[in-house]
């Protein structure tokens, strides 16, 4: 799934406070040419990858502060009850990489529990929320070497070189794997664990299969941020591509799927309506879908045999007391 042979189109330091910021560009030409590809297909669909421009990671900063998303606050929970026996476990000098590194908010928990780490290196698709996350961990962690890069983390793309004499440890919070189908999380892990090499370990936030009354609505919560969040995939083709989307005439809808674990989430055309991106038009009728994200939640059993195929091993995991959340150590093998 990796290319482990592609450069940054730059490397630089941008602020005083960060080692270095290698910048791989993801932006509008990914962004153009999944948008078109996607809304081109009989069943569209927009990669939720995309979500996460500066103002989309603005609203996941405050969908993380809702009542209805247990997630964040239940995951956060767990790294601070553990957080001694995760650091001894992953031992001293580490070099931690975050992917999908948003605002470095859990990763403090960390950084503060390990022994002397010796880097961090923060991955995300927002250039400006994570140089603007980074430079504060950078001043906050003075003695840790931060070398942010912007990148979308599925994609190809060296990591910076292994700093340090302790192991690599990647850091993958929040239950991001479940955006993916089962299939392609395998992969996905597996392509991780040829990137970070034999004996690095993995520390991964998995969302765990419960009632639905539980999931819908950390989904689809009654103050309309999630639906904002969803949106402003729409609003960020305008901003962007020059698009002429009408967000007011579509709507966030969120179903949670008891037997599969998964959550599938559409945007509804509540119209008959064209929008048009760089003179290409798509038309929309009223009741269709366009499906912007997949979280899929696992039994603890069927992750950790995933995570097998994949390549790892698994050493540990925790829950909180009502089994809503895990968070798994798993050891390349």
């Amino acid at each position: 799934m990796f290319d482990l042979s592609l450069e940054p189109r730059s490397v630089r330091p941008p602020t005083p406070g960060l080692a270095a910021f290698h910048d791989h560009h993801p932006g509008e030409d990914s962004f153009r040419t999944a948008l078109i590809a996607g809304l081109s297909q009989p069943a569209k669909s927009i990669p939720c990858r995309f979500l996460y421009d500066a103002r989309g990671s603005a609203l996941f900063d405050r969908i993380c502060e809702l009542p209805e998303y247990y997630p964040t606050r239940t995951e956060t929970g767990i790294l601070i009850d553990n957080a001694a026996h995760i650091a001894a476990a992953i031992g001293p000098d580490a070099q931690l990489v975050e992917l999908g590194s948003g605002s470095s908010v859990k990763v403090r928990i960390l950084l503060d529990a390990l022994e002397t780490p010796a880097a961090y290196v923060p991955i995300d698709i927002s250039r400006e929320h994570l140089l603007g996350a980074a430079t504060v961990i950078a001043s906050d962690y003075p003695d840790t070497r931060v070398e942010a890069v912007c990148a979308d983390y599925a994609q190809a793309f060296d990591l910076p070189a292994h700093y340090g004499p302790g192991r690599r440890a990647a850091f993958y919070p929040g239950s991001t794997i479940g955006n993916l189908e089962p299939q392609d999380a395998t992969r996905f892990m597996a392509g991780w664990a040829g990137r970070l090499g034999s004996g690095a370990v993995m520390l991964i936030g998995v969302d765990l299969k419960k009632d639905a009354a539980i999931i819908e609505p950390a989904y689809d919560d009654a103050s309309g941020v999630t639906a904002q969040f969803s949106l402003n995939l729409l609003a960020r083709a305008n901003r962007e591509l020059g698009g002429n989307f009408d967000p007011r005439a579509f709507r966030h809808v969120a179903r949670y799927e008891a037997s599969s674990g998964q959550v599938a989430i559409h945007l509804i055309s509540l119209k008959d309506q064209t929008a048009a991106i760089g003179g290409q038009a798509f038309h929309f009728a009223a009741g269709e879908a366009v499906h912007v994200e997949n979280s899929y939640k696992y039994a603890l059993d069927g992750f950790r045999d995933l995570a097998r195929t994949a390549g790892y091993r698994p050493v540990d995991f925790w829950t909180d007391a009502a089994a809503l959340f895990s968070v798994h150590l798993l050891e390349v093998a």
